[in-house]
This record gives structure tokens, sequence and C-alpha cells, in this order.
């Protein structure tokens, strides 16, 4: 089975194309596909003739969308539904990658993980542009895998944002005496190999729809990078501040935590706790 991989140089990409050993698998860059044209798109899915579509490109700037809200949109919404019309017409199955960003604006406070049966509210462009396109496919491609997933880390980096939030906890702990970080976000750490080996297995069912896929537990940023800074043996502080403190364009969600419901329903299994993934990643990344 032919798989085309668009944004295979992004992280998630990149272990996509390693772990989708069993399959033909098409790498697709930027260079090769501009998913903002419908042109570019026909062209590039028509010359590679994939029997599955995985689109992991994305404007991921979080706080560059508030102010880039027409790019945001171009690529988010418009560019996930030129990919949806080209795989629907080929008759392609498309997995398309989104984000636990598009839920936390309801108007109180939460505490229990959302499930793939709840009613999405998003606090930003980013989540709502993202949200935009996740409609897009549901309604053009009939055949299709929505993943959520979120505070994706992998050894590639993410090209959009230069970096990973570990890396740039690294880089900073190597500068700084002390850290601070927020302690009011909670949400689900996934390390890009343990998501990709996931997506490997689910495109080889009929299971279409929406999925969460996210490392196991839940964590703050606080948190998540105390446990990076242990694993690198820092002795840097990490001091907890609310998110007030340190403001953003963008509003996140203070709980964006995904419960992998559907998964569970098929009787499929998780992700490993984020914990164990992060421990493996730290010593990946010493390899490359």
């Amino acid at each position: 089975m032919k798989v085309a991989v668009i944004g295979a140089g992004g992280q998630l990409g990149t272990d996509l194309c390693r772990a989708l050993t069993q399959f033909e698998v098409v790498p697709l860059f930027h260079c090769d596909i501009d998913i903002t044209d419908m042109r570019s798109v026909r062209h590039a899915l028509d010359a590679v003739g994939p029997a599955v579509v995985i689109n992991t490109a994305a404007y991921v700037r979080v706080d560059d969308c508030e102010t880039a809200r027409d790019e945001a949109f171009t690529v988010n919404a418009l560019g996930a539904r030129n990919v949806a019309v080209v795989a629907q017409q080929r008759g392609a199955r498309l997995m398309h990658i989104s984000t636990d960003y598009v839920f936390g604006g309801e108007s109180g406070p939460r505490d229990t993980p959302y499930t793939e049966f709840d009613t999405p509210v998003p606090l930003s462009v980013y989540g709502r542009s993202k949200l935009a396109g996740e409609d897009f496919v549901r309604h053009l491609c009939h055949r299709h895998f929505i993943v959520r997933s979120s505070g994706l880390f992998g050894v590639a980096g993410s090209s959009g944002k230069g970096g990973n939030f570990v890396e740039t906890m690294l880089r900073l702990a190597a500068e700084r005496d002390e850290l601070r970080v927020v302690s009011d976000q909670v949400f689900s750490p996934t390390y890009t190999r343990d998501l990709a080996a996931k997506l490997a297995e689910l495109i080889e069912t009929e299971y279409y729809g929406i999925f969460h896929v996210t490392g196991g537990g839940a964590c703050s940023w606080y948190e998540f990078t105390g446990e990076i800074l242990r694993l690198a043996g820092s002795r840097t502080a990490v001091v907890p501040i609310a998110s007030d403190e340190f403001p953003q364009k963008a509003k996140r969600p203070g709980y964006s935590v995904l419960h992998n419901c559907h998964l569970r329903l098929l009787g499929m299994e998780g992700l490993r706790p984020w914990q164990d993934a992060l421990g493996d990643y730290m010593v990946e990344r010493k390899s490359r």
C-alpha cells in the first residue's frame, strides 16, 4: 500500500516515515507540495497515486496565529480542505493531524479529560483554524481519520517552531540559573515516535472518525520541565508561575488533557506514560 506523508520534514512526519515500514512510503516536503494551492495538491497526489494520505502540515506558531490570522486559516483550514478534496476524488483514505487546542474555551474550569465525543470550543485563532480544518475533512473526505494529539516532541524538532519544548528548556537551562514555567496549564506530552507507531497501526483499519492519541498521563508545563531537567542531570531551578505572569498573545487552555476513548472502545492500546517516552527521547537525542 502506498502512503503519502505530507510534511515529511517535520518531527511527526519524520517519525512517520520511519514507522511506516510495512508500506511504500512517499515523503512529500514543502518543495513537493503546497497544501494552500489546490493545483499543487492535485499535481503532487496525482503523481504519487497514494492509497492513504497523511497530512501533518500545519501553521503551528500559536502566538503568531493571533496576528497572522489569514495565514493560519489558509494553511490550517483551506489547506486541509484542499487535501481532503483531492483525497476524496482519488478514492484515497485521509489521516489528518489536529490538536488539543480545539478545546479549552468553555465557560467553567475543567479537570476531566476530553473525549472524542465532547464538543470542541477553541480559545485561540490557532485552535479555531485547526477546528475549521477538521470540519472540512469530516465533510469532504468520506474515509478519514482525524487524530488529535498534544505537546509533541521528537528528535527531528518542529520546522515551524525551530525545535521543540524539550530542546528549548534544555537550552535555557544551560544559559540560566532559574527557569520560570507555567504550572496552571495541564496537558499530555506526546513522543512523536510513539504517536507515529500508533498511526501506522490505525491506518490499517477501517475505523474512520476522530481519535485522541496522546502520551499516557498528564502534567503541567512546570512538571514537564522538572522531569526534563531531572533526566538531563541539570541543577537549574524550576519555579512554578501562573499563566498571567507569562503573558502571551494567544490564550492557552488551562486543561487540555485528551482521553484516548475511541482507541479504548475499539480494544486498541493507548500510548505509554509520557515519563517513559521522555526517558527514551532523552536517550535517542544523544545518538543523533
